[in-house]
């Protein structure tokens, strides 16, 4: 058994897949509209997972609340091969304006990673 795919609601959906292309390889599937809902959405692919991320919008979306303490899927974890790679990636976001909530740095739990902030404000685990 595996995991397919995980979905999200993003407000702009253009502005996210970008993001996710440029600082995590994705690739995107052509963009799917259903035209009598509204809902469109693509599919993400990323280098060396068969997991995929949904990236979905519709007209009727409201603003969400912190997403911190609340119940729920709270983070999507990227393992990007090293420290060095997590120290990269987490410089490139936080100088692109990204607000990085912690690290990086080494949990008790030894896990070496950052956690960061997408366009949307979705949390990111960025981890060797």
């Amino acid at each position: 058994m595996k995991i397919d795919h995980v979905a999200i609601y993003v407000n702009n959906l253009e502005k996210t897949k970008e993001f996710y292309v440029k600082y995590f390889q994705a690739k995107a599937n052509e963009k799917y509209h259903n035209k009598n809902t509204g809902l469109q959405t693509y599919f993400l692919s990323f280098p060396d997972s068969e997991t995929r991320l949904e990236i979905m919008t519709r007209p009727e979306l409201s603003a969400r609340k912190d997403r911190v303490m609340n119940e729920g899927f709270i983070h999507l974890a990227f393992s990007v091969g090293s420290k060095e790679k997590v120290d990269e990636l987490t410089e490139g976001l936080v100088k692109d304006g990204f607000r990085c909530l912690s690290g990086p740095r080494t949990t008790g739990d030894g896990y070496y990673e950052s956690v960061v902030e997408d366009c949307e404000g979705n949390l990111l685990e960025i981890t060797e």
